[in-house]
């Protein structure tokens, strides 16, 4: 019987394991904005865009001959207003052309742009990089939960975790990606926000966030395996901990929207007050409609949660039982 519960336990896990994976790579949420300005002929979808776990993605399909972008659009809205706003950027320069091309993210942060919101990429600065380590780390500890037996578990879960450190290590700061992405960052930052003493400080603060957390994550490995080597209901954790991913995802993504709904510049040609963006459903934002949704990737959360706490009750009876190390 013991046996059986084992095989259920680590097919389970292994299932969890590759949807977590794919779930890595795969579109969890997106965002649309519509307008009467946005045509469904020329832009089917509105401005769509998709969260990926690792940044923000374009989700427009391939726009058709004469779709107007929005720095032109929102440009004839404003020409009667203020002639200080000169929307059109460099890479926005000919706006005749066919937009076949359409960067879906490129388009929102213009909209965005003109109601003072800071640009898409400076969101979530410190999670994007280093979501893949997170990703490794619950990985090994799924693979040392799968184990039966306590010797194995332990084996697994310390050559896990000491490859996931020094990959982590090697990644960030000898190959030097973590410098590269705060100067992507500080760069994205000064897109529409000129204040580069400001932008400086934010750079730094991304840095310096980004270590604490490297260092943070080392030291909770030290304590994950300490507590299993120590406290025999412990592992129940190395399946829980990675089952909530779907609530990490929601609480992070409504945590920066709210970020950014509540952190206006004066940039903006439109003045908006301070708002919660919508989370999930439709909202309606001046004259354009949002549209806020868990796309297929968000699934794959969900079957890893099902998966790994139907393993997880398993385990917790094996333990009651007293059959389980």
């Amino acid at each position: 019987m013991m046996e059986k519960q084992n095989k259920i336990i680590g097919g389970l896990t292994l299932i969890a394991l590759i949807a977590m994976v794919a779930a890595y790579f795969a579109p969890i949420w997106w965002v649309s904005l519509t307008a009467p300005n946005y045509p469904p002929d020329a832009f089917p979808d509105g401005i769509r865009i998709h969260f990926h776990f690792d940044g923000v993605y374009n989700g427009c399909k391939a726009a058709g001959k004469g779709t107007r972008m929005a720095g032109e659009i929102i440009q004839k809205d404003l020409a009667h207003e203020d002639e200080r706003y000169n929307p059109i950027t460099d890479a926005k320069k000919d706006l005749n052309k066919d937009a076949e091309g359409l960067d879906c993210v490129h388009e929102m942060n213009t909209i965005n742009h003109y109601v003072g919101m800071y640009p898409i990429a400076t969101g979530a600065p410190v999670e994007k990089p280093l979501a893949k380590f997170f990703f490794a780390f619950f990985a090994a500890m799924l693979l040392a939960f799968s184990m039966p037996r306590k010797k194995a578990r332990l084996a697994t879960l310390t050559a896990g975790f000491i490859a996931v450190a020094a990959w982590m290590i090697i990644d960030q700061f000898v190959l030097g990606h973590l410098e590269s992405h705060v100067q992507a960052y500080m760069q994205e930052s000064g897109t529409f926000f000129k204040d580069m003493d400001r932008i400086k400080v934010w750079g730094d603060n991304v840095r310096n966030i980004s270590v604490a957390v490297i260092i943070g994550l080392i030291i909770i490995m030290g304590i994950v395996i300490a507590g299993v080597a120590k406290i025999r209901s412990f592992q129940l954790l190395l399946a829980l901990v990675p089952a909530l991913l779907p609530v990490y995802f929601v609480i992070t993504y409504a945590g920066w929207l709210w970020f950014f709904g509540h952190n206006m510049h004066p940039w903006g040609a439109f003045t908006v007050k301070a708002f919660m963006p919508t989370v999930f459903g439709e909202g309606k934002v001046a004259q354009f409609s949002t549209y806020s949704y868990p796309y297929w990737g968000y699934g794959l959360l969900v079957l890893i949660f099902v998966c790994l706490m139907l393993a997880l009750l398993i385990r917790r009876k094996q333990l009651r039982e007293g059959s389980a190390e």
